[in-house]
């Protein structure tokens, strides 16, 4: 008989290992049933989780250990899905902070902890992957005892346990001198000292902190129980966010047994649930009682910073590639995703063709995007803009808390580089080979910005950035890209026309691919823009040339991932999506059109 429950979050830092680790508690639990087969990762569910490494969406799973149910959480890394880890962490009473023995803490592992102490949740510390030679677990303890200090960490969350552990390979310790075994001293550790949610005895209160979405059922509302036990027969109410109380008869309610969700009749207080059958059900939404209606306190959602404007795609590839391709397929689409997406807002425009959308970043956006070119969508989607806001009458700016771990030789060249987009320094140490720099730096200027730090440092920093707060705007940057190669025409790209071209500039097409007039195919060397010709061959006649043909040889092209080409455009342009292809190209493609809009500019 399960008598207790414990809700526990994970928190850690892409790569440090939490998606392997959660694999393994589910091993030692025997959730997977016989004859199942066993799939890694399981909690990176989602294609482009599972492509990129990184959580995306929070999810819910279950396991049974020692007559105790143990609730996990997994929670996104990435402040630009902060959206969700706030709400998410509600729902929990303590958290496992996952970390690197070599990496120790890092930027997104201080975003999600610090939304979790303001929130009281008991941490417990497992410093992970403890089987890498280039371990170094007592710095990286010290390293997160001076994280919970800066984050202002009370007495008693200062006074978190420690477990070592190697989530790959299944076993965790207290000690660094005790031979491992298997899992056991974590779970015992985690129903030790994570507190028991407390049974809130009267009526009923369940507050919707995720939503799902079924083309069939509709929305579907997840939450925790904070009081009494909610009952699917019982006469039930909806507190929305403004204040307004609705009676509501949810169809089903489930709870998480293992990986599944299982339907039941009752839920008990303290314990996770899914809710479905309630058409408007919204994020903060609070189910209660109809005779006794009691509101949970509001959760409140991080305002988007970053906006971008997507429109139907109207190039001449137009229809080759998409299955979706109308703006009212476009329109519904943008509409669903917020139906689940609630750091996501969309405006209409003047035109009916476009769209503007606004989120918390650009890998908040990207995803989006990313998600739709897979579902056979095609769209074009304009330059990132930083949204501003006033305060005491002035303008001010998105700031972004930038972190770069680079190899020594080129720390000098980045802090330069860093300070002309108005960058300031904040701080700078060494991690083993490495040296972390920290900077404050406003949104605009981390536009293009990796790009050029991984070309300063031969590919070798790593970049993490996350928002900091809203300041003063801090002045003009000056974006000192070169201009661009644009193509005068439509048809195939040539290998001869290409190998004329290249003391021009560096390209971003291959020999044979078709492109169209006004497509961007390549950077060019100087600041201004320039038009060419790739479609031309070589003039062929019976006349025998008087020296050797000389060789063609093509430098492989630059081929951008989906943020990369959005942080290289600029006001003028636009990245054309589809499903097969990411390609640049100007907002006017008649070059006519394009001087109008160069000398309207001018005039302003």
């Amino acid at each position: 008989m399960i008598t207790k429950i414990r809700n526990v979050a994970i928190i850690a830092h892409v790569d440090h290992g939490k998606t392997t680790l959660v694999d393994q508690i589910l091993k030692q639990c025997n959730v997977f049933r016989k004859n199942q087969q066993i799939r890694e990762r399981f909690l990176d569910s989602n294609e482009l989780e599972q492509e990129r490494g990184i959580t995306i969406l929070a999810k819910n799973i279950s396991i049974i250990y020692k007559d105790h149910k143990i609730n996990i959480i997994d929670t996104p890394g990435h402040s630009d899905f902060g959206g969700e880890v706030e709400r998410v962490l509600k729902m929990a009473d303590g958290v496992f902070l996952l970390v690197d023995s070599f990496e120790g803490p890092m930027p997104q592992t201080r975003f999600v902890l610090q939304k979790a102490l303001q929130l009281q949740l008991v941490p417990i510390v497992v410093i992970n992957k403890i089987d890498r030679p280039d371990n170094r677990p007592e710095e990286v303890l010290d390293e997160i005892y001076d994280l919970f200090i800066e984050l202002n960490a009370s007495e008693e969350q200062l006074d978190f346990p420690v477990f070592y552990a190697s989530g790959r390979n299944g076993w965790a310790i207290e000690k660094l001198n005790q031979q491992p075994v298997d899992l056991s001293p974590l779970l015992d550790g985690l129903i030790n000292f994570i507190p028991e949610p407390p049974m809130n005895e009267g009526s009923v209160q369940m507050q919707i902190t995720t939503l799902d979405y079924n083309d069939y059922v509709g929305r579907i509302g997840i939450g925790r129980i904070f009081g009494g036990n909610l009952k699917l027969s019982d006469n039930l109410v909806i507190i929305k966010r403004n204040g307004d109380i609705h009676k509501i008869k949810p169809e089903q309610l489930f709870v998480f047994e293992g990986l599944q969700r299982v339907e039941v009749e009752e839920v008990r207080c303290g314990d996770i649930c899914a809710i479905v059958g309630v058409e408007d059900i919204d994020i903060g939404d609070t189910i209660s009682d109809e005779l006794n209606p009691e509101p949970l306190p509001i959760i409140s959602i991080d305002e988007p910073t970053i906006n971008m404007t997507f429109s139907v795609n109207n190039s001449p590839f137009y229809g080759k590639e998409g299955k979706f391709v109308t703006s009212r397929q476009l329109r519904d689409r943008l509409y669903k995703e917020l139906k689940q997406n609630v750091a996501l807002h969309v405006e209409e425009t003047n035109s009916p063709d476009s769209f503007k959308v606004s989120g918390r970043g650009i890998l908040h956006l990207s995803i989006l995007i990313e998600n739709m070119r897979r579902e056979g969508y095609e769209l074009q989607v304009s330059e990132p803009r930083v949204i501003y806001k006033e305060i005491d009458h002035k303008k001010a700016e998105p700031i972004e808390v930038l972190t770069v771990d680079t190899p020594s030789d080129y720390v000098g060249k980045i802090i330069e580089l860093v300070s002309q987009r108005k960058g300031q320094l904040i701080k700078m140490e060494n991690k083993g080979s490495l040296t972390a720099i920290e900077f404050h730096i406003p949104s605009r200027g981390l536009m293009g910005l990796r790009t050029k730090i991984l070309t300063i440092s031969s590919g070798e920093a790593i970049v993490h950035h996350q928002f900091y707060q809203y300041e003063y705007f801090k002045g003009s940057i000056n974006k000192n890209r070169n201009g661009v190669i644009i193509s005068m025409a439509e048809g195939p790209a040539t290998a001869y026309a290409i190998d004329s071209l290249q003391d021009r500039g560096k390209f971003f097409i291959e020999s044979g691919e078709l492109v169209y007039q006004g497509q961007i195919i390549g950077e060019h060397t100087k600041e201004m823009d320039i038009e060419v010709n790739v479609q031309r061959g070589k003039k062929l006649t019976n006349m025998r040339a008087s020296g050797a043909d000389k060789a063609i040889k093509i430098t492989p092209p630059i081929k951008f991932s989906l943020e990369e080409a959005l942080e290289y455009i600029q006001d003028d342009e636009m990245v054309e999506v589809t499903p097969n292809s990411i390609r640049l190209r100007k907002t006017y493609l008649d070059p006519n059109a394009r001087k109008r809009f160069n000398l309207s500019k001018i005039e302003k």
